[in-house]
């Protein structure tokens, strides 16, 4: 079974790839997931799925790792850097986050995001 760190990575070179099916094999089948459109949480692989089918269909996001903190609660803050164009190329959002996972059973359970500031 991989690490948090090396299932975390696989899971964002999978997503900048767009490969979906090989990010949602990395998920548990009831992940909880921010859907940032909507302002709302997408729950499991057919919500998640269509979350991002319908962003990547106006957005062109790609998030990068820069590091990794495991927190004292099991869970893994990864600090990101976020790159969002629109289809055309132009820089919509270019900024730090960080994004909070809980893993169980060598899968991602949950994720939540956090401002880099807030941090």
């Amino acid at each position: 079974m991989p690490t948090d760190r090396e299932l975390l990575v696989s899971a964002y070179k999978h997503f900048n790839a767009r490969d979906i099916n090989a990010v949602l094999n990395l998920m548990h089948s009831d992940v909880d997931w921010p859907n940032l459109m909507e302002n709302c949480r997408a729950h499991g692989h057919a919500e998640v799925r269509d979350y991002w089918t319908r962003q990547w269909a106006i957005l062109d996001p790609h998030v990068e790792p820069t590091g990794f903190t495991p927190e004292s609660d099991s869970r893994t803050t990864v600090h990101v850097h976020q790159v969002v164009r629109d289809l055309t190329g132009k820089v919509l959002v270019d900024t730090m986050v960080q994004h909070v996972y809980h893993v169980q059973d060598g899968l991602i359970r949950s994720m939540h995001i956090r401002d880099h500031a807030a941090s």
